[in-house]
Parts: structure tokens; sequence; C-alpha cells
């Protein structure tokens, strides 16, 4: 279980029987007395992929945010730039594992031109250089160190250190894993002075009397994984999402403004197989607002992250309503035509527009849709032909309701006089005042002429028969 807390290669697991009493404080007294020796019983182990992702998050938003800078004995002014080289780490921190009690030092150089600042942090939060539990220090050669004396469960946690200068910022984390002495008190350490001295084997558990006890680790909670602070729309659904190591598996509890939140129909808590704790909220109130608290506890200790909600006034929707409807329009072939309405509704509609039965998703170079902020809607057709003619429909919808309107659009051709190209019909000769009647029409002068001669109203064109009239 603690290797699949922890990482693959991460911390040992020890089954030792227990010593006896005046072992036990033999034990605890050598773990105090290794304060001379700053790295004597700091175990290096490597971080699981979950913790790792935890740590390159710090890193990602530490070199993107401010720091306190009041402490700094490093000021630039206006020191020339042209030779500066980025901060970068010639030694990187390392992830260690003690006992708490145990003194701990981080270490690690770093060179930059000009000389970088350098910032400590503890999961995300800034270590005063006036600390009274963390002595910092750094030296020439660039070695910078974050010791403390005799490390609490309190320390366990991701410990990052920044690097600026004005060509940029880098950072670099260690983990530390502060592991709790046994509830008696004593430390599973080997006795002092012998390091290597391998202790008696505890008895199988076949083997075993049903009634010894059978020596347990303990690690505190830590999350690998915490929501930030979140803004949530009345009446929405808010989640929130965290995961959590230690052994044995902690238990979790929410407050809201430091009030346990009870289980009920709108607040749900959850975990899913893969270990990620959630709270649903749903429908998010009003009431919902204020700083929540996630608080993962064992026997070993416990550990919490807080974040802000905050609830967004819930807008009051209105349905779409067209104060301008679609009108029928006709155009002659060739030309532009504009098909335009005006429509009002909270939150603002979506707009859809339709041919017939066919859905017209996007505009191309000859028919385009268009959309202002005061709710004028277009359909504009350049060129118009007989293809476009049709029954046009738009509709309008938003969360509150949907509406739609239709109007006809009518295409016809131009009329153009076109030259007679018909064979010219002959006719029969006649005397009749009417025999200028012909397919161009009546000749009114030559059939109403007193002295007209019926020689004189013989045409080139000939005279139509009746049938054909």
């Amino acid at each position: 279980m603690a290797r699949r807390l922890l990482g693959a290669d991460s911390a040992n697991v020890f089954n030792i029987q227990e010593p006896e009493e005046e072992t036990a404080n033999q034990d605890i007294g050598s773990a105090h007395a290794s304060v001379g020796s700053p790295l004597d019983g700091q175990k290096e182990y490597k971080v699981s992929s979950c913790e790792q992702r935890l740590i390159s998050e710090i890193e990602y938003r530490l070199e993107r945010s401010p720091v306190d800078e009041s402490g700094d004995d490093i000021h630039y002014g206006d020191m020339p730039m042209e030779n500066g080289v980025a901060p970068f780490f010639e030694m990187k921190l390392k992830h260690y594992k003690i006992f708490e009690g145990m003194p701990v030092t981080f270490t690690c150089r770093v060179a930059g031109n000009p000389k970088p600042k350098i910032y400590w942090f503890k999961d995300g939060k800034q270590i005063s250089p006036k600390s009274d539990h963390y002595s910092i220090q750094r030296d020439l050669d660039g070695t910078c160190s974050l010791h403390t004396v005799a490390a609490t469960l309190d320390d366990d946690g991701n410990y990052t250190i920044m690097a600026a200068n004005p060509q940029g910022r880098v950072s670099c984390t260690g983990r530390l894993m502060v592991q709790a002495v046994n509830q008696r008190g004593r430390s599973p350490r080997s006795p002092s002075g012998h390091p290597h001295a391998r202790r008696p084997r505890s008895r199988s558990r076949d083997s075993a009397d049903e009634n010894e006890p059978i020596q347990e680790r303990f690690f505190r909670p830590h999350f690998l994984q915490a929501p930030g602070d979140l803004t949530v729309q009345e009446g929405k659904l808010c989640r929130m999402d965290c995961k959590v190591s230690g052994l044995p598996t902690p238990d979790l509890s929410w407050q809201l403004d430091g009030k346990p939140i009870r289980p009920d129909s709108a607040h749900k808590m959850l975990v899913r197989e893969n270990g990620v704790h959630s709270l649903i909220i749903e429908p998010v109130t009003s009431r919902d607002a204020g700083i929540y608290t996630c608080i993962a506890t064992n026997r070993a200790g416990q550990n919490s992250f807080s974040l802000e909600l905050v609830v967004a006034a819930k807008e009051a929707h209105k349905p779409p309503v067209f104060i301008e409807k679609l009108q029928n329009t006709g155009v002659a072939d060739g030309y532009p035509v504009r098909l335009e309405c005006r429509v009002a509704g909270v939150p603002p509609p979506q707009i859809f527009w339709k041919k017939e039965n066919e859905s017209l998703t996007h505009s191309t170079d000859r028919v385009s849709m268009h959309q202002d902020n005061h709710g004028y809607i277009c359909l504009l057709i350049q060129g118009a032909t007989k293809e476009d003619a049709g029954w046009y429909t738009v509709s309008a919808k938003n969360e509150a309701g949907i509406v739609s309107c239709t109007a006809r659009l009518d295409v016809y051709t131009q009329w153009h006089q076109q030259p007679q190209t018909t064979k010219p019909k002959k006719v029969r000769p006649s005397a009749s005042r009417y025999a200028a009647l012909s397919d161009q029409g009546l000749d009114i002068k030559a059939a109403f002429q007193p002295e007209a001669n019926p020689s004189h109203l013989t045409l080139n064109a000939g005279l139509i028969e009746s049938e054909d009239l």
C-alpha cells in the first residue's frame, strides 16, 4: 500500500520486531543526536508520477507569480545586460524521507549573470528569510541551502527554490516526506552506533501469536491534487475535485466558513476508483458562497487546503421575440436582395437560417449571414437567381425559449424586346379599308385615307388569316 501511494521506488516499508523499552529510548536519543550532521538519516527517494505532476504545477505557477522582495539584498538598477545569462541550476534539489524530530537540509547550486535573487517556498507559499524554523544560507559559489534542526509532521511537503534575474526565472523542487514514529514514541531506526545492525526478524503472521501486536507504518496525508478558487453562476453545477495520499487511507471532511458540510440533496460527496474525492453542489445558490476547507485526517496527522467559491447572480432570462419580422420580397434576376429582421432576448439568442428544409450553416461569397449587437439580422444574396426563390425561415434560440418567422422570396425574369424573326405570312389581295392590318399592327393612315386606291394598300407583308389572329 505504501509503495502504491509513494511511488514504486520510494519508501521502504519496515517490518521489524518491537525492541525492548530501553532500546527504544536509545533510538529516540540517536534521532536527535544526529542534529550535528545534517545529512545523517536523510534518505533519497523517487517521487511518484502524481507527485511529479503536482511539483510541475507548483513550479509553473511560482515562475509566473509576484514574490515578496522585502528581504532582497541584491539590486539590479541600471546594470548592463549585454552579457546577461538567465539563471540555471548546476545541481538541483533532491527528494528526502525522514522521521519526525530529525534534521534535514535541502541543497542546490545556481548560476546566472547577473547574480540571481533566491526565493524559497513550501507548498507554493514563500518562506521568509527571517523564519525561526528554517535556516537559509547562500555561499559565494552559488550553493544555496535550506535547513531545519528538527522536522515536524507539518514540515512534510514540497520545497521549491526559485532563482530570478532580469534575464528570466527558473525553479526546482524537492519533496520532503516526514514519517511519524510509532504510537509508543519509538523510532524504527537501528540502535545508535550500529546503523547496519540487523534486528531479529519478526515471526510470520502464520506462526505469530494472535495477540502479538504487528508493527505498522503511518504516513501523514498529502494532497496530490487540489482545486483553486472558483466562480460559478447561480443555479449551475459546482464540482471540487481533490486527490490525497497517506497511510492508512485518510478520511476527508469538508467545511464552509468553518462549519461542517453535511450531505443532502444539493451537496454530495463522492470518491472514485482512482482515489479522486469530489464535493458536488447542484444547484448552486448564493448561500453556497464562501471559503471551503477540505481536511484529510489519519493516524499520522492531518492536512488541508482551502479555496473561495464566488456565486455569480443569475440573469433574468427572457425568451426571444421578433421586434421586426421578415417580409415577403421580390427581386429581378441578377440583382442583390436582403432578407432582414430584428430580434431581442436575454441572453442574446443564437440565430439559425433555413431555405425550405435545408439549413444554411455558413456564409459564402454570394450568400452571407450577418448579425450585430443590437439584434439586427440579415441574409444577403448577391446576384439572386431563380434557384434562390423559395421560403426562408429564421429562428432565434436561447435558454429561455425559441421563436421563428418565415417569408417568401420571389425572383422574376426581366422582359427584353426581341426583334421579329418569323417569316412574313402571305395574304389574299383585298380592297377592304382594313387590308392594312398586318402582323406589324394597323396602319391607321393607310386604312382610313379617302383617296386611297386599293392598289396603294398593298404592303410588303401579307394579310393575316383569321385563324392566325
